[in-house]
Order: structure tokens, then sequence, then C-alpha cells
């Protein structure tokens, strides 16, 4: 990086990292998330507008410096005035245009993942669950993820280390036909609407937060939906099914909800 700074001119630096920091981090109008560690629900479904900008700066910095004065080559020979500004902006436009394409191809399944197991985890220390709800004073919290094993994956690592009113986090994957009991969080994902059907239905008399991200399954029961608005995931929160299973949820976290629904989902 410091080798890269002495033979780059300090104008044109300033001008690639302006760039840089213009890639198009989203694709469509799905946006860039915060960690799913983060401190609040609003930060939970904000948008980070750069990821690792420093990091890209020196990587692209490093590979502009090599290329046009290391490499063997034509590039080597003099080439003086405007031919040389073309050539160094004609290689600088072509990296740029493909860290473009890699961050659109890349980043939006990654980061709705990302931005999805935050709120699994923060919804989490926003509800209180019955008594009983817990065999021990220090039985973890399991979350459970239905069709959705990358997400399961995702959040294991944003939890590891975690823990939620001093309770350890444990995520669980759950198949068609698992039992459901001892379980607190339960996230459906693709399933076919006969497995989400059973899942509801068996979930139905447990203290278990539900929660979706299809309206299609919002309206058969689940007591949180995620959404796309204003470029950001947030939720609905359908309080009927909610004091159906005796859970409550905090009015902070009501506050931060898109909507709430207070009758029937």
């Amino acid at each position: 990086m410091a080798d890269s700074k002495r033979n780059f001119p300090r104008s044109q630096r300033k001008c690639v990292h302006s760039f840089i920091h213009l890639l198009p981090l989203r694709a469509g109008r799905r946006s860039v998330a915060a960690p799913p560690w983060c401190a609040s629900l609003e930060q939970a479904g904000g948008m980070v507008p750069r990821l690792h900008m420093h990091y890209l700066y020196s990587v692209v910095m490093a590979i502009l410096n090599w290329t046009w004065w290391r490499h063997p080559g034509p590039l080597r020979r003099p080439v003086r005035g405007a031919a040389r500004r073309s050539l160094r902006w004609g290689w600088l436009m072509l990296l740029l245009g493909v860290l473009c394409a890699d961050a659109r191809a890349q980043v939006p399944g990654e980061l709705e993942r990302q931005v999805k197991a935050g709120y699994l985890y923060k919804f989490a220390g926003y509800v209180e669950w019955p008594d009983g709800s817990f065999a021990r004073p220090d039985s973890p919290l399991v979350i459970g993820v239905a069709g959705a094993d990358a997400l399961a994956e995702q959040l294991e690592q944003s939890v590891a280390g975690h823990s939620v009113n001093g309770r350890a986090v444990q995520v669980k994957k759950v198949r068609r036909g698992d039992a459901l009991a001892g379980l607190h969080v339960l996230y459906l994902g693709a399933l076919d609407k006969m497995a989400l059907q059973e899942m509801l239905a068996a979930s139905r008399g447990l203290a278990l937060l539900t929660v979706s991200d299809s309206d299609e399954v919002y309206a058969m029961g689940s007591m949180i939906n995620f959404v796309m608005a204003e470029d950001k995931v947030r939720f609905d929160v359908a309080l009927k099914p909610v004091a159906q299973a005796h859970i409550r949820i905090s009015a902070r976290m009501l506050l931060a909800a898109y909507r709430v629904q207070t009758g029937g989902a």
C-alpha cells in the first residue's frame, strides 16, 4: 500500500478513492445491511453504504501500480501526456467495472441473510416467554431455522460467543416432521405449502415465536414477517398469534416494526 502511494499521484489516488466509495454494493432495491450483531433493531435493518473500503482501495491501488509501472512489455514503454492518462484511466475503468459486476453478483443474497440473521438474534432480546419455557436457568435460547440452511449457518456464525439475557444462543436446522418443542424462535423459509401448514399447526399451543418472509405464510399465521420497505429489510408483527402463544413483545420492538396488526393476520 505504501509503495503504491509513492508511485501513484495524490490527486489520482483521491479520485480512485472516490470512485470506490461509489461502487454499487446493492442489487435491485436490496440494500447493504448492517452486521447482525449490531446494537439495536433499528441498526439491524439499516443500510451500510460500504464494506471493507480501505481494503478494497489498497487492492485496487496495488493492482494499478503493478500493472502500470512494473508489468513487462508494452506498458513499460515511455508513454507521455494524453496517451498515458488515457491508458491509466482505461485500466481504471476496466477494474472498477469488474469490481462493480462482482459486487452486484455476490452481495444481495449474502447481505440479506446477514440482516435477517441479525433480526432473528435481536428479536430474542425483546421477547418475553412464559414461565416454564426454559428447563433450567442456564438453558440456551434455541432458534430453529426451517427451509433456509444458508441462513442457519450465517446465524450460527453471528451468535457465536453472544448471549441473550444471559442465555447462550443455539441454532437448530429444522426439517419437516421434527418436533418443535424446545424451540423459542422458528424461522420459516423456502418450504412447500403443506410443510408450512404442518409446522404452523405444530407451533400452536407452544410458546414459539414464528418468523417468515412471505406474505402468504404471514397470512397463514406467522407472528413476524420480513418485508422490503424503503430499500431496507423491515418486519411486520401480528399481535393476535403472539398473544395466543402467551408471548410478550416489548413496546420498543413494536415501535421498530414497519406495521403492527392488532387483529388476525
